[in-house]
């Protein structure tokens, strides 16, 4: 079961695809798109990723973040974000802190589950039944 609407997300600190440290609280006053996903260059995680790609602008132009999450490490998520053009953060949460804290947990990878947590560090909504096709911009649909 995932975390309710109105809860406070849980902070987090992080390295990303760059090895660069990152924390929920860097984005203080933006909205976060914080997604889930199970495996780096599997067919339903390329196709969501490439989704959020090609809705980046929209996202930019909203100031919106959007992050990625799984299980996978560093060196496996430069390899996806290179082979796909990817320009937004993925954050390894190789011991799975972070798919723990948000209840995502499929027993070794992050299920499919999105959070959108507002400026003030809210979630504002949960998308827990995600088409990867259309995900991104379902999320613009709903929330943007």
């Amino acid at each position: 079961m995932s975390l309710a609407v109105g809860a406070v997300a849980p902070e987090f600190t992080v390295k990303d695809t760059n090895g660069n440290t990152v924390s929920l609280s860097d984005f203080k006053g933006k909205t976060v798109v914080l997604y889930f996903y199970p495996k780096d260059d599997t067919p339903g995680c390329t196709k969501e990723a490439q989704g959020f790609r090609d809705a980046y602008p929209e996202y930019q132009g909203k100031d919106m973040v959007v992050l990625g999450v799984s299980m996978d490490d560093e060196a496996s998520h430069q390899a996806f974000t290179e082979k796909y053009g990817l320009p937004f953060q993925l954050l390894a949460d190789t011991d799975g802190a972070i798919t723990k804290a948000y209840d995502v947990d499929g027993g070794g990878y992050s299920k499919r589950v999105t959070y959108v947590i507002d400026g003030e560090g809210k979630i504002s909504k949960v998308f827990d039944s995600v088409n990867t096709a259309t995900h991104a911009k379902d999320i613009l649909a709903e929330v943007g």
